[in-house]
């Protein structure tokens, strides 16, 4: 596995280097530059700020992230993962705020409007279901089914998996537990990336999170305009949405079987009442399978290896597999979903090219820029 490549075409005389969050945190003391206006220099060649050497806040800021992790692992234990929208909000902004303590106060000023950015798309989510309702769209049932059935030559997947592979709430298998391991690493996977991006590379984060946004905005909009029910409620499983269906063979949701069996009833037990109130018709695309595939592909310019790369499609596919099997969604669903992953970084990958060229193109004129794109 290479070492992120080093953008060699960025600006270095206009906004900050996307990289000095790194540098800051890594470097040794002394060594940090100063800014215009900024922090002091101390005796020992480090800068000063408010009231304390750059060495010192840096230990301060290890320290409180260390304690803000071990604090997550011991609630993930005793009360379950943290899945709902205002607590995944709370966690994430506190995360941040943590790893700016000891800061400039331009960060301070970037950390509002990260934070902002992050909240506004998580409300986005929230009220996806809202906005379908007062416009009025039908909720999707047989149409979604019959592309499956087109697909899997009039088999509907998650019957045939159900049938020959779930035996029941008493019996566990392993598949199971690793079905279940996959599903919940839904909760914990993309915010663990966009916490350690923002601490370890602020460049490679705003990347991540242009693609982020786009598609967590196009799996928004097809939520209000395409509201669908999941395979679980178009068997005829209670709902939220006072629909009663029959478009499927009755099915099992057994999602959390494989938690409760290695000593994780208590996360499922905060799931379950957590999933009362989301968007029980979010379905299509499939969030689970398009942030599965999202950071695959994102880490992918870093890994040459083809045969690494497959390997680490094996989660993606797992996910979509996982998702079938404990009939929360669709095989249409999970397509949609890796589809707009592809979207995203099509485009974004174009927008950033055509940027890297107007730079190069204006420090070869001898025209400094002015904006980093």
């Amino acid at each position: 596995m290479s070492s992120p490549p080093i953008d060699a075409d960025a600006p270095t005389d206009t906004l900050p280097d996307p990289d000095t969050r790194s540098r800051e945190l890594l470097a040794p003391a002394g060594t940090q530059e100063v800014h215009e206006n900024g922090p002091r220099e101390a005796l020992g060649g480090g800068r000063v700020l408010w009231g304390m050497d750059e060495r010192t806040w840096r230990r301060i800021r290890f320290v409180l992230i260390g304690l803000y992790g071990a604090a997550y692992v011991w609630w993930f234990i005793e009360r379950g993962i943290i899945i709902d929208r205002i607590s995944v909000l709370l966690s994430v902004v506190l995360f941040l705020i943590v790893a700016t303590i000891g800061r400039p106060w331009q960060d301070w000023l970037r950390l509002a409007r990260d934070a902002g950015l992050f909240v506004l798309m998580w409300v986005a989510y929230d009220e996806s279901r809202g906005i379908a309702d007062r416009l009025g769209m039908p909720v999707q049932v047989e149409s979604v089914r019959d592309i499956d059935r087109f697909i899997f030559f009039g088999h509907d997947p998650t019957v045939w998996l159900q049938y020959r592979f779930y035996e029941g709430a008493n019996s566990v298998r392993w598949y199971d537990v690793v079905g279940s391991i996959v599903y919940y690493s839904h909760f914990i996977v993309p915010p663990v990336v966009i916490a350690t991006l923002y601490v370890v590379n602020r460049h490679e984060w705003s990347r991540y999170m242009r693609r982020f946004a786009t598609v967590l905005f196009v799996a928004c909009t097809m939520f209000v305009l395409l509201p669908t029910a999941p395979p679980w409620m178009a068997s005829g499983g209670r709902n939220a949405e006072g629909l009663h269906l029959d478009a499927l063979e009755p099915l099992r949701r057994p999602t959390g079987n494989g938690w409760r069996h290695i000593g994780l009833g208590s996360f499922v037990k905060a799931w379950d009442t957590g999933r009362d109130w989301a968007n029980q018709v979010a379905a299509m695309p499939s969030l689970h399978c398009a942030f599965a595939l999202f950071v695959v592909v994102f880490f992918f310019r870093w890994v040459k290896n083809w045969w690494l790369r497959a390997l680490m499609l094996l989660y993606p596919a797992m996910m979509v597999t996982a998702l079938i099997y404990f009939g929360e969604h669709y095989f249409a669903d999970g397509l949609a979903g890796f589809a707009i992953v592809g979207l995203s970084f099509l485009v974004w990958n174009r927008i950033e090219r055509r940027g890297d060229q107007r730079r190069a193109g204006s420090e070869q004129a001898g025209v400094r820029p002015t904006v980093d794109v």
